[in-house]
């Protein structure tokens, strides 16, 4: 028996075309970026429902690029996106395509307009143009150009295809209404003038087609049937009808869903260029970037990614969803997937008093609890230790459960130590290292034999084996929920997070870390979710990136009394 497909207003709309025989019953979508930056995470909605969908209904989803504003393009992002598609678990066959492959077909779609008389050559600047357009509330004016005669406007537009014009001086614009309550359909330009050359036609054109007038006849010559896009896009559906209508061509629907927003996330190409090219981040690819590439730096897989979106659906409305949701999907993969080791990252010596002096013992400890298949490994331990600077307090506030002066506390897979003198700095005051001293009758953590127990368990490392490593925190990039809400005169800039990564270069790992691999993830008990820095580690030099933290219940009890 099949598992019943989801259900959502998309694929009811296909359900009924599909009852009505619409397209033959066929589905047919795609994935149209244009390659003028990285794919951020709004793009992983899009890309699984358009490439979901057409799997669900054993249909066809196609890869096109876009591409047309030769200024804005790059190899460099048709490489990544086609990359970044392919890493989140999609493939297209060989249905990858271009907008510029329809380049010609698309010029002599516009002169087919020309001679119905829908389209027109027009003089006016950009300014004037604007001008023209009218409001939301007053109809916009006929540009003057707009009665010239069919072969005028032949004549014209050949001319501008031949590059006889400057840029701005002329453009080719639809003749539908500037009266239009719809302003998209104020007689908008559907070619302008780019003396660029293109990343795949090199200096063939000296025109380009707009994107709205080439993206319906793109679907229309790649036979798509559900033309999927986000919200932004809806008032642009009547132009979409409108220039298959005129052409007489195959027509696709076009449906629109709400788009991805994020809290403290940018998700604009325009602004995460210019953290790009301001070099306030490494990168399209750097950890803290909302991007495909940044997430799969950072440690994300592409099944927790496709999980979120999934989570989140798809719905009619545009609304904002908390950070918090994408990261528990990959924390909740991470926890029944990858093993568990111990790290310091913040270190205090402690000097076990009671224990032999060169002695090292391996203690057992559980690779994953939530999959035994996992199984054990060993762990040295010594008479000098590290633990967290955090897992101490001279003072201990209450519930403190930790270590501190008298007290005694559990070292994971270790013993029961007890804090028996604290060490400093005579002139500064700071704490140097802890002496302490064990309960021989406890190894393993476990309780001892009289019954007395203790609440605190922390994690430790070895400090004679222990690897020394850089440790990369991230953290979220913007301080606001809402980057772009700043004063009057500021940009989204101002609320950069200024703690957004910390490099920790003196981290102590156990040693069973130094046989970690680039692409390799682990939990560090307590402390988060870490992965190997594909693009930063070399080989005699692994970077462990934190993906997520771990829900802490310490940490917030510390925020609450500060």
């Amino acid at each position: 028996m099949e598992t019943p497909l989801p259900t959502n207003f998309i694929r009811d709309i296909i359900d009924e075309n599909i009852k009505n025989g619409k397209h033959g019953g066929r589905v047919h979508t795609r994935f149209p970026p244009e390659p003028n930056g990285y794919l951020h995470i709004g793009h992983a909605k899009a890309i699984c429902i358009s490439f979901g969908i057409a799997s669900d209904y054993k249909g066809l989803c196609n890869l096109r690029y876009d591409d047309t504003n030769p200024e804005k393009e790059d190899v460099e992002y048709v490489d990544s996106i086609r990359e970044d598609v392919r890493w989140l678990g999609f493939d297209w066959d060989d249905r990858e395509f271009y907008a510029s492959d329809y380049f010609d077909k698309i010029y002599h779609y516009a002169i087919e307009l020309i001679k119905k008389g829908k389209a027109y050559v027009c003089d006016l600047s950009p300014d004037e143009i604007r001008k023209y357009r009218g409001t939301l509330t007053e109809p916009g004016k006929d540009s003057p150009y707009r009665n010239r005669s069919v072969d005028e406007n032949l004549d014209l537009f050949e001319r501008m295809r031949k590059g006889e014009f400057d840029e701005g001086l002329r453009v080719l614009r639809a003749k539908i209404d500037m009266a239009s309550p719809n302003i998209t359909m104020r007689d908008p330009a559907i070619y302008r003038i780019k003396k660029a050359d293109h990343h795949r036609t090199g200096s063939k054109w000296c025109i380009y087609p707009m994107y709205d007038f080439t993206h319906c006849i793109s679907d229309s010559i790649e036979g798509i049937t559900h033309s999927l896009c986000t919200l932004e896009f809806e008032n642009n559906r009547p132009l979409y009808d409108w220039v298959l209508d005129q052409l007489g061509i195959h027509h696709p629907q076009q449906i629109e869903f709400a788009r991805l927003n994020l809290t403290h996330t940018i998700l604009s190409k325009r602004k995460l260029l210019e953290l790009v090219q301001k070099k306030l981040v490494d990168g399209w690819n750097d950890p803290r970037m909302p991007t495909i590439s940044g997430f799969r730096r950072r440690g994300y897989t592409p099944s927790s990614i496709r999980t979120f979106c999934d989570k989140i659906g798809v719905a009619k409305f545009n609304s904002t969803i908390d950070m918090v949701v994408l990261e528990n999907s990959i924390r909740e993969e991470l926890n029944k997937t990858v093993p568990r080791v111990m790290a310091v990252l913040n270190p205090l010596k402690v000097v076990i008093t009671n224990y032999p002096e060169g002695e090292t013992e391996e203690m057992e400890a559980v690779n994953n609890p939530e999959d035994p298949s996992q199984g054990l490994r060993k762990v040295p331990f010594s008479r000098e230790i590290y633990i967290e600077r955090d897992d101490f307090r001279e003072v201990p506030p209450p519930k403190f459960f930790r270590l501190a002066p008298g007290k005694e506390v559990r070292l994971r897979y270790g013993y029961f130590i007890k804090c028996e003198n604290v060490m400093k700095d005579p002139k500064t005051g700071e704490i140097l290292e802890l002496h302490c001293t064990h309960d021989p009758a406890t190894r393993g953590g476990n309780n001892p034999p009289d019954g007395r127990k203790v609440k605190g368990t922390i994690h430790w490392v070895s400090a004679k084996h222990a690897m020394k490593a850089e440790v990369r925190l991230y953290d979220l990039l913007f301080t606001k929920k809402n980057p772009d809400d700043v004063e009057e005169g500021k940009t989204f800039l101002a609320n950069l997070n200024p703690k957004s990564l910390e490099v920790i270069s003196n981290a102590y790992l156990e040693p069973s870390l130094k046989a970690a691999k680039p692409r390799d993830w682990f939990q560090f008990e307590r402390l988060g979710y870490f992965f190997v820095d594909p693009v930063a580690s070399t080989p005699d030099k692994p970077i462990f990136n934190r993906i997520v933290t771990l829900r802490d219940t310490w940490e917030k009890i510390e925020k609450s009394q500060k």
